[in-house]
């Protein structure tokens, strides 16, 4: 992981309960003595990632309806620290921060994902926009429930990117994208269950454990189709 990513070294489980204490009862215990979770269960999955927004990222609320994606926030730092490194190369190699840097996250779904750690390490300001008028709805109630620097913009064209969102007057310093990268609901399934099989889960992927419908998770050609 990016060095500058808070969850390098794990992430302590009795902590992140302190701040979401549902996600207690799903903590289990490893025969090493370890505390893990249960990475098949939907639910555990939410919980674990709205605590890490919750301790470490200042969010006071962030929830989602089952059907949307549930991003892994280590991950999805990762990416963010990865776009301050870039911007840092032409400022003389000092990441620039705060408001005057603004950021156009291209289908920001309905968990807002990238707006929340741009904001919350950066301090920089976001557009997102969005299809799916349910996701606009989800991620503009989380931007203004917790007075997030983002303005989310519904796209209506699902044949455009960038027309109807920005104008010839719009200036970002970044544009970001993270498309459905699966080319297929089997694909998809499949992945997971690699994932299942890397955690020494036996289980039949009969639901994704990060949530996500078609939309967000699969796409004709997969994402080499689309990059």
């Amino acid at each position: 992981m990016h060095p500058r990513n808070k969850h390098a070294n794990g992430y302590d489980l009795s902590d992140l309960s302190e701040a979401t204490p549902e996600l207690t009862q799903f903590i289990i215990d490893k025969p090493n003595h370890q505390s893990t979770i249960d990475f098949s269960d939907a639910r555990a999955v939410l919980l674990l990632n709205k605590a890490l927004l919750f301790r470490h990222y200042g969010i006071k609320f962030w929830d989602l309806p089952q059907q949307f994606l549930c991003p892994p926030i280590p991950g999805r730092a990762d990416y963010i620290h990865a776009l301050a490194d870039l911007l840092a190369e032409d400022n003389d190699g000092i990441i620039p921060t705060g408001k005057k840097i603004k950021c156009l996250d291209i289908g920001t779904g309905a968990n807002l994902i990238y707006p929340i750690l741009g904001s919350a390490e950066y301090k920089w300001q976001f557009i997102g926009s969005d299809i799916n008028p349910i996701a606009v709805k989800v991620a503009d109630n989380i931007a203004k429930a917790n007075k997030l620097p983002v303005k989310i913009k519904q796209q209506t064209d699902s044949n455009a990117i960038f027309k109807g969102i920005i104008t010839k007057d719009s200036y970002f310093d970044i544009t970001m994208c993270n498309p459905p990268f699966h080319a297929s609901e089997k694909e998809a399934q499949q992945g997971t269950q690699r994932k299942w099989k890397n955690l020494g889960i036996s289980k039949t992927a009969k639901q994704l454990n990060f949530g996500g419908h078609a939309p967000e998770l699969w796409c004709e050609g997969g994402e080499p189709y689309h990059s």
